[in-house]
């Protein structure tokens, strides 16, 4: 193991990835604010719906969260030029986190995979060539690295895409009624609008997908086929990029493929002026065993965070427990209709609840499906309403189409959901069964 983990490959892929990484930074981070994402999801809410646990991290007041973005762009810049490389790594790791953790309106995976890739980027040497860094300290500079350094993305990869591909396989994907559900906000696309709305190109999209999630990393890591495989990611990520609208993430998918193809590829195209090298070297640091350790306990966790939902009752598809963290990506479309209302404790009254007041239209999206938003927002009713000397109960009626099919009662009418707990690893009964 030590001498697989250990033994020095050319470092160009590396090297090249931290160029492409630091730029998407700069683009995702900058983008945000000129898109208007940060307005209208850290700007414009009253209220933010952080990760259960993380309420503590709230968007900064006023228009400084546009600063924020730009800050964490100007890093995204620092990482390409490799400048201070691992302290613009670690701030902008460290100021993505901050900012997926304060807010789900806009969750996705491809938010989580760039907070895991922030970090595992801090540990690594990508700055030791084509930097400013080995500008100003020559030392800095090598043209090898411990071959660990590929293989983290590839495990990492290998990880999301099983678990892409295998999540697909359920009825309603197989079916291709989620993908038609999926394209039908896409009718008014110019031009592909209307081949979007094709039931046989669905059927394509479906099983296409399966195939390319569960296939695509054996088929880069096989030589014969690794050229054909990096054609079919690149119409596979482009489409994902024009249909879905993703921002970087294709993009970043593309580059991965850096570290399937020979490294001398990659120099004779990009760093032609580098060394290459051969000598495969075995340098096995005193901190080997930690290493290893330390990485071995990261998979498994990765491994294991995405099975947690079958611990949970009931399907997650309709419960969402065990949703987040897990690499299902576009699995369902979900529609609902959500009401509150508090009961006054001491009167006895019945308050509707206008969600107008409370929520933007995008979080009204969120909040009508998902339960543990639900749940987030009955705690807030309780907060303001206690702010103003009075103490209620808070009920919600909810009704939840999944995937086309009759709407049913998501929330229990009868509980208080204001002074339930909540439990990241056991299921709630104030969630209905979705049969």
């Amino acid at each position: 193991m030590h001498k697989f983990f250990f033994k020095h490959i050319d470092n160009s892929g590396l090297i090249v990835f931290r160029i492409v990484f630091g730029l998407l930074c700069f683009l995702e981070s900058v983008g945000a604010v000129f898109t208007g994402w940060v307005k209208r999801t850290l700007v414009e809410p009253e209220f933010t719906f952080s990760f259960i646990g993380f309420e503590w991290l709230q968007p900064l007041p006023g228009n400084w969260m546009y600063a924020y973005y730009i800050i964490m762009g100007v890093f995204g810049l620092l990482i390409m030029v490799g400048y201070k490389y691992r302290i613009s790594m670690l701030m902008f790791a460290l100021m993505w986190t901050a900012t997926y953790l304060m807010q789900k309106s806009s969750y996705n995976n491809h938010y989580y995979l760039l907070f895991l890739l922030s970090f595992l980027m801090v540990l690594l040497p990508a700055h030791k060539y084509a930097s400013v860094d080995t500008t100003l300290n020559p030392k800095l500079k090598a043209i090898s690295m411990p071959n660990w350094c590929r293989w983290v993305f590839i495990l990492q990869l290998f990880i999301l895409y099983t678990y892409a591909s295998t999540a697909k396989l359920y009825g309603d994907w197989l079916d291709s009624s989620v993908v038609a559900l999926l394209m039908q906000n896409k009718a008014n696309y110019p031009i592909i609008g209307e081949l979007l709305q094709n039931p046989t190109l669905h059927y394509l999209i479906a099983y296409g997908g399966i195939l390319f999630d569960g296939l695509i990393i054996p088929l880069l890591l096989f030589k014969p086929t690794r050229k054909y495989a990096f054609f079919v990611s690149i119409f596979f990520h482009l489409f994902n990029s024009i249909v879905f609208q993703i921002g970087i993430f294709p993009f970043l998918s593309l580059a991965f493929s850096l570290f399937f193809f020979d490294s001398k590829i990659i120099k004779n195209i990009v760093l032609k002026n580098k060394i290459y090298y051969t000598d495969n070297a075995l340098i096995v640091p005193k901190y080997s065993s930690v290493l290893i350790s330390v990485f071995t306990a990261y998979f498994l966790i990765h491994i294991a965070l995405p099975l947690r939902h079958y611990v949970f009752k009931d399907d997650v598809l309709w419960t969402e427990e065990g949703h987040r963290l897990s690499w299902r990506m576009m699995l369902r479309a979900k529609s609902g209709n959500t009401s509150f209302y508090v009961i006054d404790q001491a009167t006895n009254n019945a308050i509707p609840i206008k969600l107008d007041n409370y929520l933007t239209k995008k979080q009204q999206r969120s909040v009508t499906t998902k339960p543990d938003m639900i749940w987030q927002f009955a705690q807030h009713l309780k907060e303001d309403f206690a702010k103003q000397g009075t103490n209620v109960k808070v009920y919600a009626r909810a009704y939840v189409s999944v995937n086309g099919k009759p709407s049913r009662q998501l929330i229990d009418p009868k509980v208080d959901l204001a002074n339930e707990p909540w439990h990241h690893f056991k299921h709630h009964d104030w969630i209905l069964p979705s049969k």
